[in-house]
């Protein structure tokens, strides 16, 4: 079970534009915030950020890291669409738009968004 997400990025200002649009899209939203650090959580009511954004602690510039990827759930295809749609409007690349059933899992629709601020997030929605 992950307990949170870490991820690097090197422009504050412009993380927080595409993270709080993208997101938003899956219920999260921003709790916590420094000149350094943005923490979202789920809309579940815990204060406690899920999903770290922030600039290197050991101050060397954030690099993607290739091959490394965070999934985040998604209720339904729709939002894994409408997450994907939010993530190029605000900057980020198509890496594999929505498509329907993919390898990991038949039953699993999902798409690959590279976020301007230096790694990939891909929505999955799992019917239940």
């Amino acid at each position: 079970m992950i307990s949170y997400v870490t991820i690097g990025v090197n422009d504050i200002p412009r993380a927080r534009r595409f993270y709080d649009a993208v997101l938003g899209t899956l219920g999260h939203q921003r709790v916590y915030e420094t000149e350094t650090w943005l923490g979202y959580t789920d809309a579940i009511g815990s204060y406690t950020p899920r999903i770290w954004v922030c600039i290197p602690i050991d101050g060397r510039p954030a690099t993607v890291g290739n091959g490394s990827m965070v999934g985040l759930h998604a209720p339904s295809p729709a939002d894994v669409d409408r997450f994907h749609a939010v993530g190029l409007a605000h900057g980020g690349t198509d890496e594999g738009a929505p498509a329907g059933a993919r390898p990991i899992s038949r039953a699993t629709t999902s798409a690959t968004c590279a976020i301007p601020t230096a790694t990939r997030s891909p929505p999955s929605a799992t019917p239940i």
